[in-house]
């Protein structure tokens, strides 16, 4: 009996650590090519630099001319719109780590088309594309193309051949049974210019008489500015910057910086390594805003079935691929259940 208990906790264990393998590594037949080049899409370049250059003059006025009560309702954008990203887009439809009701699901997809980052299809199944093939040529923002063109540069440049390629590849069905999300994609350009520009600027204007370019430039061209700075900073900062404590196999890495800006999304070695566990970090110090504002949800029953990986299946990983980097960085951590 005690042989068969044994022999069946190693079929879970791998079976778990089959799941949640790295498909980036078992994909690196797709190299990058040094000496592709990227055509411009000018008017991708312009708009980007012309939010930019909003952004800046967003924050003259916020200093000078904004009310308090706009500064605030940028701010509650800031968050809503992030944590849309961070936990819809990304910790739920690009990863299912865990289940939503359906009112979460309206709120996430209502307040991921305000962030104006696509729409939650493109953004999941773009998102997929990057782990399966992160890092080569078939990666939408492929860090070794440099900080640059994995921040910015790859939504100024036309996609690879072979992004448009493996993206094909891709399996999207459940996101194409999504009845709400297809119904976003398909009214996205019209739902974004309602919910993402039109009501974030007029409504300080309505309520507290708030000047339309104040408003303008703080709610809309900064607070926009900034979640997509702070997005992008994970396909950046924590793909070069910092340690791999559970796979020195891949680009990705623990940024610090990229933890604090979004919340708790910058553990990016491990996120990789267990891209299913909804926690995306490994210690209770490292969960930050997100992990700890999905268990608020969960404990009100908005989200449910939170998956997660074993502690053995974490310290195989760290033993067998991690830089050495795991203990010297997390002495007296403690692990949540």
């Amino acid at each position: 009996m005690g042989d068969h208990d044994s022999n069946l906790d190693f079929i879970v264990q791998n079976e778990k650590s089959r799941e949640f393998d790295l498909e980036e590594v078992v994909n690196k037949d797709v190299s990058t090519n040094d000496k592709f080049y990227h055509r411009l899409v000018i008017p991708n370049l312009l708009y980007l630099f012309a939010l930019h250059v909003g952004a800046v003059i967003g924050i003259y006025h916020l200093l000078v001319h904004a009310k308090i009560l706009t500064i605030i309702w940028a701010g509650f954008m800031v968050f809503c719109t992030l944590e849309a990203v961070t936990l819809g887009a990304h910790r739920y439809y690009s990863h299912k780590s865990f289940k939503a009701t359906t009112s979460l699901r309206l709120a996430m997809i209502i307040f991921q088309t305000a962030a104006g980052q696509n729409s939650m299809y493109t953004w999941a199944r773009d998102h997929r594309l990057h782990h399966k093939y992160s890092d080569t040529d078939a990666d939408p923002h492929n860090s070794t193309r440099g900080f640059f063109f994995s921040h910015v540069g790859w939504l100024m440049f036309k996609k690879h051949p072979l992004v448009k390629e493996k993206t094909k590849c891709i399996d999207v069905s459940d996101l194409l049974d999504d009845k709400i999300l297809m119904f976003q994609y398909k009214y996205y350009v019209p739902f974004y210019i309602l919910v993402g520009f039109l009501c974030p600027t007029y409504l300080p204007v309505y309520y507290w008489n708030e000047n339309w370019w104040t408003s303008f430039y703080v709610a809309y061209c900064l607070r926009y500015v900034i979640v997509l700075n702070v997005t992008w900073s994970v396909n950046s900062v924590a793909h070069m910057f910092g340690t791999k404590p559970y796979d020195k196999r891949i680009a990705s890495v623990e940024s610090n910086l990229v933890s604090f800006l979004t919340g708790g999304d910058g553990w990016h070695n491990y996120h990789h390594s267990f891209p299913g566990d909804w926690r995306a970090g490994e210690f209770s110090h490292r969960d930050g805003i997100n992990t700890k504002f999905l268990q608020t949800l969960a404990n009100y029953g908005f989200a449910y079935d939170l998956r997660t990986v074993s502690d053995s299946v974490v310290e195989g990983r760290i033993k067998k691929h991690g830089d050495g980097t795991h203990s010297v960085m997390n002495q007296g951590c403690k692990i949540i259940d």
